[in-house]
């Protein structure tokens, strides 16, 4: 782990914002990986489904690096963009900020990740991705 570099948060809007509780952690206050990975998860399928126009399921977790540490009671922004659409696969990347020591305002990024996710239909079989024209078109 490289020193905490403080950084400020991406000036948009993000995907998911939670705060780690006590039982999301060891007894030393350390959140636990799994924790994180479940919350990137749903932050990643939000675009993925949106950009699917429906149901997605994760196929593939392409890479995960856990750059810091994560605290309870860090205030997480999960910051999730499509990178790459398929024909039923969208690739999304995952970027976790935590603003640690509100008072002082701390920022740091503690967690980036790649995930694929299908479009999957009612069937729960994967289907065509419509291309965007139809999307905007019926928006």
């Amino acid at each position: 782990m490289s020193d905490h570099l403080e950084t400020t948060l991406p000036a948009r809007m993000p995907t998911l914002r939670v705060m780690p509780m006590p039982s999301d952690a060891n007894v030393h206050g350390d959140v636990f990986g799994g924790w994180i990975m479940a919350q990137v998860d749903i932050a990643g399928a939000i675009p993925a489904a949106r950009r699917a126009n429906g149901r997605v399921a994760t196929i593939a977790v392409n890479s995960f690096l856990f750059k810091q540490p994560v605290f309870v009671g860090d205030l997480l922004s999960f910051y999730a963009d499509v990178v790459k659409v398929g024909n039923t696969s969208i690739t999304i990347a995952v970027e976790v900020y935590a603003e640690r020591n509100r008072l002082q305002a701390s920022t740091v990024k503690v967690t980036e990740a790649t995930l694929t996710y299908v479009a999957t239909g009612e069937d729960r079989k994967p289907r065509q991705i419509p291309p965007l024209e139809s999307l905007s078109a019926s928006a």
